[in-house]
This record gives C-alpha cells, structure tokens and sequence, in this order.
C-alpha cells in the first residue's frame, strides 16, 4: 500500500512542477469552446401529440357479417414504418424541403437529416403518440410536424381502405370466373341427363341398391299375390257353401246353423272383446254393461234382416249374403289381377336392369363425378359471394370513419423560446475537459522527462543502493519565487473559474456575448 502511496504522490509531483502547462492547455481550450459554444445556433424544436382510438362500436355489431380488419396490428405497422425514404420525401415535398437539395447527393443528406432530427415515439399504453423535430427555424419545426402528423394519420386511414379494395377487385374477378366455371358445369350436367335419361334411377341411389329395391318389391308382390288367390279360393267356397245352405233353406233361419251374415262378424269381435273385459272386470263394469247392449241391439237386427230376407225372397239372386260373397269375390279377383300384373312389371325391370349390368354403373359413376364437380364449384361460388359482401360491409363501415380515430391532443406550434443547444451543460464540459487535457498534458511531460523524488523510486530505478540524501536548501529569494508562483497558478485558474461563471451568467440572461465584444 505504501508503494502505491509513494508511486501516487511521485506522479502527483511530477504534475505539480509542470503546472502552467495545466493553466496554459485549460485557458486555451475554455476560451475556444467557449466561444465555439456561444457561437453555435438556437435550436427550436416544436412537438405534437395524437391519440389513436382503435375501438369502435361497430366492430362487435358486426362481428361475423363484415370482415374483421386488425387495426390495432396496422396501426402498429405505420408506426414502424414512418420514417421510412418514401414518407420522408413526401415530408420533404410537403415543407418545400426537396427544393434545398440539386443533386442526388444533397437529397440522401437531407433525408437523413430529417430522420436523425424527427422523434416519434409511442406511450406505454400504445394509444398516444409524441411527435417531434429540431431546427434552426421555428417555423420549419412546426411545418415538419404538422407533416409527419399528417402523414401519419392518412397512411393509417389509407392502409386499410387500399387493402380492402383490393381484396375486393380479387373477389370480383374469382367470382366472375367461378361463375362462368358454375354455368359450363350445369350445362354439361344437364346435356349429360338428357343423353341418360332412361339410364338414370328416378327414386336415388345406385344400381345394386336399385336391383335390391325391385327385387324386395317383388317379393312383396308375389306375396301380395299368394294372399290374394288364397283369400278368392276361400271366397268362391264361402259362396258355394251359402248357395247349397240356401237351397236347403238353412241359411236364414233364425238361430239356426248355417253360413253367417255379415252382422255375425261384428257380432263375433264385439262378443271376443267381452270375454276379454269379463277376465279383469265384473257383469256391472260400465264397459261390460254397454258391450252387452250393442250386442243384444246387433243380434236383434240380423235376425230382423234374415226375417225379413226369408219373406221377401229366398233366392239366390236377391240374398244379400250370397250378394255380399260374390262382390268380396269380385274385389278379390281384381285384387289377384292387379297383382299379377305388379308382379310381372317388376320381372320385367329386374331383367332390365340384368341386362344394363355394365351401361347403368357406368352412367352413375359419371353422373356422381359431374354432381361432385358441380357441387365443388357451386360451394365455392357462393362462399366467395358471402366474402365479398364481408369486405364490402367493412369498407363501408371504414368509410363512415369509426374504424380508427384520431384525437390531437397537443397540435404543432412555433416555439417562442429555443430549447437548444444546452449551452450551460456544454460550457461545463469544455471547462471540465480544458482541465482534464492540462492535467493529461503536463503527466506526459513529466514520465517523458521523470525525476527521482525519494530513495526508494531511485534505488527500485537503477538497482543499486542508496547510501544517503542530501536535502535541498532554498535561499529567501528562491523560497519566495515559489511563494508567487503557487500564487499567480491559483489566481489563474480561480480566474479561469471565474470567467466560466461570467460566460454562464450572460448566456443564462440571453446576453449575446459575441455580439458585445465585436
């Protein structure tokens, strides 16, 4: 530690004896930044402020009718890209700027000038903007902001409005093409069911569901057919039996055995519900009770109807029995020819569709490949027509200016009072720098022309040791000499100190001072 100590205090003197160096390099420096200070010209920077408003209240209206347009995100990208050459050069152009610049080279300086000097930057909540701008005119700064704001506020309205309308002249032209593609689609379907007609199946489905379904329905005739032969077999005995029953004159006695009427078959269901409502209820139950009247009233009328048959005619030709068998007959055997002839259409379509075993497959297989293309483009068409009503719903709901708002919270103005350069903090720093490059100087030409100031630094020096010191005697007049000398590099530099105060009070009170001295 102690080493260091002495190393410390040996460059300390070692400064110490070249002290005007440090007086001369301060008074220089200072009197020239000083001056070059003064000298520099007021900068006057003009400033606005914007509030971007991306909520609106129609978005939630519309919110799965229009198309949803991001805003926010193009905001975000104007921002970015604001100072970019091409908004530049409109910013140029807008303040006269370009008519400074001749050559291509004195544009590129200029542009990049602007960008250096325009500050845009946006809040912590991403809703208001500062924009700003430096220069020698107060005038100029304001026009440059009052071009940036303007810029800015166009290119976010713009951006928006550009890129719906091109999504809308994309549209017009899919759906112009979609629509010749529909149009050739039902034409050639419509030419190819025209070729096919009797090829194709009337109720859907293909050609093995087709033979399936004919198939199924003749069975069902034949069993249709089976049913109706059987129930005229047992009409035509039914009929027999009543004309030998009546010939022997037991067909209308009352009570008596022999083929029934058609009352008896009212008569026998009425008779078979009683026996199942007697197995849960008693003789007195309402439902029993009224069963009982309809049959003692049908009973009474079918032997009044034989009674009455018996003395008006007992012939065939009149009997109403027999009357009613032969027209069940009739319908029986209408019913048996009817389904005869079902059966015999649908063999003659089963072999039909035998022979169309390889033509009829082959027409469906086309018939679904035309349907499915058709269908595609038919999707197609009318998803892009549902689009385009979105984007021109969203134009329409940019155009009414609900979309983004723009609020000028502070507009430009032309400063009044400069806001630069900082002409204090720069007068520090020559004075600060006019001392530090003395010091700096004068510890230069002390390592280059170094002395020994104890035994210690001389013997770590040469390596040999030191065997004594002498000290040195001053004599009044030398003693003196450095009393004045300490003296005048004090007053100097209070001095020095002393004019950077004088500088600083004029330039605070807005004294020209180059204006003064010359």
């Amino acid at each position: 530690m102690q080493e260091v100590l002495d190393l410390v205090y040996g460059y300390v003197r070692g400064i110490w004896r070249r002290r005007w160096v440090i007086a001369i390099v301060a008074w220089l420096v200072c009197l020239v930044g000083w001056v070059v200070v003064l000298q520099m010209p007021d900068q006057y920077r003009s400033s606005a402020r914007v509030h971007v408003d991306t909520q609106s209240m129609l978005r939630p209206l519309l919110r799965g009718l229009a198309a949803d347009t991001n805003i926010g995100g193009e905001v975000a990208f104007i921002t970015r890209t604001l100072l970019s050459r091409a908004n530049l050069e409109k910013v140029a152009r807008m303040t006269d700027l370009d008519l400074q610049a001749k050559t291509p080279e004195e544009l590129d300086s200029l542009l990049n000038s602007l960008r250096g000097r325009i500050s845009f930057s946006g809040e912590r909540d991403g809703k208001v903007y500062n924009i700003g701008f430096s220069d020698q005119d107060p005038e100029l700064a304001r026009r440059v902001v009052q071009a940036v704001l303007t810029l800015f506020v166009e290119s976010s309205l713009g951006s928006t409005r550009k890129d719906t309308d091109s999504a809308q002249r994309f549209l017009d032209e899919q759906i112009a093409e979609y629509e010749a593609r529909l149009i050739e689609s039902e034409n050639r379907l419509k030419e190819f069911k025209q070729q096919n007609v009797g090829l194709m199946s009337r109720s859907g489905g293909d050609y093995y569901a087709q033979m399936q379904r004919v198939m199924s329905q003749l069975k069902e005739a034949e069993f249709q057919l089976r049913e109706a032969a059987e129930r005229r077999d047992e009409l035509m005995e039914q009929l027999q039996d009543a004309e030998d029953d009546l010939e022997d004159g037991l067909l209308f006695s009352p009570g008596g055995s022999g083929v029934s009427t058609p009352m008896d078959g009212r008569i026998q269901n009425l008779e078979a519900q009683l026996d199942g409502l007697l197995l849960k209820y008693t003789d007195k139950h309402p439902d029993v009770v009224s069963l009982r009247q309809q049959l003692k009233v049908l009973k009474a009328e079918r032997d009044q109807q034989m009674v009455t048959a018996v003395e008006n005619d007992t012939g065939i030709a009149t009997n109403p029995v027999i009357q009613q068998l032969k027209i069940s007959l009739g319908e029986a055997e209408a019913l048996v020819s009817s389904s005869k002839v079902r059966v015999s259409e649908y063999k003659q379509r089963i072999e039909y569709l035998d022979k169309m075993v390889d033509t009829i497959p082959e027409v469906e297989a086309a018939l679904k490949n035309l349907n499915r293309d058709y269908g595609i483009i038919k999707s197609s068409y009318e998803q892009l027509l549902s689009r385009r009503e979105s984007a021109r719903m969203a134009q329409q709901a940019d155009e009414t200016g609900d979309g983004v708002k723009f609020s000028v919270i502070e507009p430009p103005r032309v400063p009044r009072e400069p806001t630069g350069p900082n002409r204090q903090l720069y007068m520090v720093m020559t004075l600060g720098g006019g001392l530090g490059a003395g010091i700096v100087l004068a510890f230069l030409l002390s390592q280059l022309r170094s002395t020994f100031d104890d035994r210690g630094s001389l013997r770590n020096a040469t390596g040999f040791p030191v065997l004594g010191t002498l000290s040195m005697e001053w004599t009044p007049t030398q003693r003196l000499r450095m009393r004045v000398e300490t003296i005048v590099f004090t007053a100097s530099i209070l001095l020095l100190l002393v004019a950077y105060g004088g500088v600083s009070l004029f330039e605070a009170q807005g004294v020209a001072l180059m204006a003064k001295l010359s």
